[in-house]
């Protein structure tokens, strides 16, 4: 191909960078392999033979569609986004978190195409062909990369109707005497209720009237005074601010727990997925998803229905 552009042999092997004679014997050994002669070659010229100029005619588009492929493939990786991005999350934080934010990112990035699959089981990258898949709580699994986003709170939460006429507890052995709402994860088990008690995890689950697959129909059911739920805080801050929710156990709330970003590696990561990931992970840090640093606080009193003197709080780890 480059003799053909160049015209000959000497000019061919600078455009490539190598030696004249390297040149010549590659086009020999072509000749050789396909029993004909490619080439009529002079002291003044070189021109195709009848069999080059059909030979040539038949590979050019081939090679430049190859060349085509390599310079796609170097502009993924260094060109603007653009691109299909295939995005895993879990249900409720996907609909809370990822689903608003993925207009802006539209907006800087018009040229990537993302697809959002919201998914409460375990996805595989290779056979499921994901992307970046956001993952909630803790990771163990060493095969992809994770980078955490922000800690992930878990409160234990009631609607203040159900704590008028119920209280709250106020100790772990009191939540066998209330009436609680469960999650049902996407393997099919009830999500078992965690919590910190002098360094170790405690968990728990409750009796529950009600069961739902969904995190948002277990907020709503809390909201309308059902009973109580364990949900992560990225769900209930809005209703604790507006006092829609009430919260308790906060001594006891989990501290070891993550809203993560994955993906399979580092190395040869497309600009799309890079744009992506970081865009997310600066958004979401910059969403203040953490639930107030401070709350009222709830002495036993309180708990059980009765009000607690005014002005007192307690500080709320983030989990």
């Amino acid at each position: 191909m480059a003799v053909v552009a160049e015209g000959s042999f000497a000019r061919a092997a600078d455009r490539l960078g190598i030696g004249r004679s390297a040149v010549s014997r590659n086009v020999q050994k072509l000749e050789g392999q396909l029993s004909v002669r490619l080439f009529h070659r002079t002291t003044r010229s070189t021109t195709l033979t009848s069999e080059g100029d059909r030979f040539h005619a038949s590979c050019h588009a081939g090679v430049e569609q190859i060349v085509q492929a390599i310079e796609e493939m170097r502009d993924l990786r260094h060109g603007s986004p653009r691109g299909q991005l295939r995005v895993v999350s879990p249900g409720g934080f996907g609909r809370r978190v990822v689903a608003p934010l993925l207009g802006r990112f539209q907006d800087a990035c018009p040229e990537v195409l993302v697809d959002l699959v919201l998914a409460d089981k375990p996805v595989d990258f290779t056979s499921d062909r994901v992307d970046v898949a956001f993952r909630d709580g803790r990771l163990e699994d060493a095969q992809i990369i994770a980078r955490q986003i922000i800690p992930m709170q878990i409160m234990v939460c009631a609607s203040p109707e159900y704590r008028e006429m119920h209280g709250l507890p106020a100790t772990l052995d009191e939540l066998s005497g209330h009436q609680g709402i469960n999650l049902r994860t996407g393997l099919g088990r009830i999500a078992e209720w965690e919590f910190k008690l002098d360094g170790k995890v405690q968990r728990f689950v409750p009796q529950a009237r009600l069961t739902y697959n969904d995190p948002e129909l277990v907020l709503q059911a809390v909201l309308d005074g059902k009973g109580i739920a364990q949900m992560p805080g990225y769900l209930v801050c809005d209703s604790l601010a507006s006092g829609a929710l009430v919260s308790c156990l906060m001594q006891h709330a989990p501290d070891d727990r993550g809203h993560y970003i994955c993906y399979q590696s580092r190395q040869h990561m497309p600009t799309r997925m890079r744009a992506f990931i970081d865009f997310m992970t600066r958004e979401i840090r910059a969403a203040d998803l953490q639930c107030a640093t401070e709350l009222p606080a709830r002495s036993p009193e309180t708990e059980r229905g009765r009000p607690a003197h005014a002005g007192s709080r307690v500080s709320v780890l983030a989990c």
